[in-house]
């Protein structure tokens, strides 16, 4: 129990360097775009356009791409199927199929009935419905919150190549963000890097920051909210890149917050 305490505390001992060694983030426009230091090399055939019950798709390079629409998803029946890039399909993982976009590539996805993001691969090509702008692995449609319905209206933007990891791990860095009361403030410095740590909500502000404090310099309290209610987050960060994120969230969860999550500020 010492030692695992003791390697709990070197972890986040460590946070503050972490930060400090993170590779940076590179821009386009206003946007912060994560940086992937082993890219997957593209799937050279997946970008050839292609005919679908009569209509012809055409991917590109879209780095600007941020769309609005209907996002579905798909599970038992494709689960351990090869995806379009050659990877095995993981229902389970944080993957996407989208009909244009380069493959691999990783995508923000926002649900917006209730808030929740989540970063995905895709991996895959589809859906081939009207109206329906991508598809969701199970495991990412639970994140966001989409099970039960099947369908959901989200936000999809483009972030960039993927790394070289491969569907049959969950991307780890991609935890789904906790919904929070409308309207809700961002941190304070959240301009300052994209990627925090969520350690927990309270209704109780003297038991966030008993929280904050014990977690150190980087913790800081955000109310979420507003009215009789509010929501008092207990906010680690920021980090530039959502990989050095996931190594703090680690650690943030070895100190017995077992419920931290990774998201990004927008």
């Amino acid at each position: 129990m010492t030692a695992r305490l003791l390697k709990g505390a070197c972890l986040v001992a460590l946070l503050p360097l972490m930060a400090a060694c993170a590779t940076g983030a590179r821009t386009t426009g206003a946007a912060r775009i994560p940086v992937v230091n082993d890219p997957a090399p593209i799937v050279s055939g997946t970008m050839r356009p292609y005919q679908i019950r009569g209509r012809w798709y055409r991917p590109a390079e879209q780095p600007n791409y941020d769309e609005t629409g209907t996002a579905s998803w798909y599970g038992d029946q494709f689960n351990g199927r090869p995806t379009a890039t050659g990877e095995r399909f993981d229902m389970y993982a944080l993957t996407a199929a989208h009909k244009t976009l380069p493959l691999p590539g990783l995508v923000e996805v926002t649900n917006l009935a209730n808030g929740r993001s989540i970063v995905v691969r895709i991996n895959d090509r589809g859906p081939f419905v009207d109206g329906r702008i991508i598809d969701l692995s199970r495991g990412a449609a639970d994140q966001l919150g989409m099970l039960q319905r099947g369908v959901g209206e989200v936000r999809v933007r483009y972030l960039g190549p993927a790394p070289r990891l491969g569907s049959a791990q969950p991307l780890q860095y991609a935890a789904g963000v906790a919904p929070a009361p409308a309207p809700a403030r961002p941190a304070p410095a959240a301009e300052a890097g994209r990627y925090w740590i969520q350690a927990g909500s309270f209704s109780d502000r003297r038991a966030a920051r008993r929280v904050a404090d014990r977690l150190g310099d980087r913790a800081t309290v955000d109310v979420a909210g507003q009215g009789d209610s509010p929501l008092y987050r207990v906010l680690v960060g920021p980090w530039p890149d959502p990989n050095a994120a996931e190594t703090a969230r680690q650690a943030v969860v070895a100190r017995g917050y077992a419920d931290a999550l990774l998201i990004s500020a927008r």
